[in-house]
């Protein structure tokens, strides 16, 4: 069978794109556990939803675990990016591992609000995605009173046992669009719901689907590197097709299928907020020896977030580690 005609010209990079804070920060405090304690250092699920990047630590000494009862006693142990319940929490102090937490900050102000607005009296409607760790995490904070809602229908389905003091949280990743179609039905429902002084939807989750929003209708194809488990990744790619234009997620340079680019002259290119751009860069290559012959960053915002590393693993506490 002949190989498709492929005639690329020029590919659009949306900005921004890949790492966010919380990625970065929680990678660092893997990187440096190791350098600090040396290995194993052990993982409470995926750091972060990339295989690239989980692959990388796990040469490095990361062993990633979903079961407490994996971690040897005194072993340095990890939170990963998503955030763990109160209960995992209180087994891995139970059992005296050396604990750094890297929950993204942002995720750790919605637990912070949910356990302030409990003590207020409020039960909670969770807008997430069933089985996410996020929400695991976030629903886990409490021992009842929280009811999770993926879609439209899920608001309609619910039975509440009381609805004056009702707050609603949101699960960090989600699409913005949907997450707020949800959120118009919870307050159709429940006028009086609490919501959130400001959108639990994180800078970076938002910033990337604007990106692909101003990307999409400019380009005949768009590529999103991320891996399959990751939430944000699976948003952009969504918000494209969405858009009307064919979208394709690759984990890796070889995922990408010279079908998918026949007839396409211009391609769109992002990475999901827990893709490193050593893979951006990677499948800009492949995208090159299959014809581009132009890379072009169209503007977006430029991201200045930085969050502290904990207690333990700053720069003072890394002196003369390197």
């Amino acid at each position: 069978m002949a190989a498709p005609e492929i005639e690329l010209h020029e590919v659009l990079l949306a900005e921004p794109r890949g790492f966010c804070a919380g990625v970065d920060r929680a990678i660092e405090i893997v990187e440096r556990a190791l350098k600090k304690f040396g290995a194993p250092i052990y993982v409470r699920h995926e750091i972060v939803h990339n295989t690239y990047v989980v692959n990388d630590l796990k040469a490095k000494g990361a062993i990633f675990i979903e079961d407490l009862a994996e971690v040897p006693p005194g072993a340095t142990l990890v939170f990963s990016a998503h955030g763990v319940s109160r209960a995992v929490r209180d087994e891995a102090t139970r059992r005296g591992f050396s604990i750094f937490d890297a929950t993204c900050p942002l995720v750790t102000k919605v637990h912070v609000e949910v356990a302030k607005l409990h003590k207020e009296g409020y039960d909670f409607i969770m807008i997430g995605h069933k089985g996410h760790p996020e929400v695991e995490g976030t629903m886990g904070q409490l021992d009842g009173g929280i009811y999770l809602v993926d879609d439209v229908a899920d608001v309609e389905a619910l039975v509440l046992p009381q609805t004056e003091r009702l707050a609603v949280v949101t699960q960090t990743t989600l699409s913005v669009d949907d997450a707020a179609e949800i959120l118009a039905a919870v307050k159709r429902r429940f006028p009086k719901v609490r919501e959130p002084k400001k959108q639990d939807i994180c800078y970076a989750t938002q910033n990337r689907q604007d990106a692909v929003k101003v990307l999409a209708p400019s380009v005949d194809v768009v590529i999103v590197v991320g891996s399959p488990t990751s939430s944000n990744s699976n948003r952009l790619q969504e918000l494209a097709q969405r858009l009307g234009t064919p979208a394709y997620m690759v984990d890796q340079p070889d995922d990408l299928q010279a079908e998918w680019l026949e007839g396409k002259r211009r391609i769109g290119l992002t990475a999901g907020a827990s893709a490193p751009d050593i893979l951006v860069r990677q499948v800009i290559e492949r995208l090159r020896s299959l014809g581009a012959v132009s890379v072009r960053t169209l503007e977006g915002v430029q991201e200045s977030v930085h969050f502290p590393l904990p207690m333990g693993l700053g720069d003072k506490s890394m002196a003369g580690l390197g």
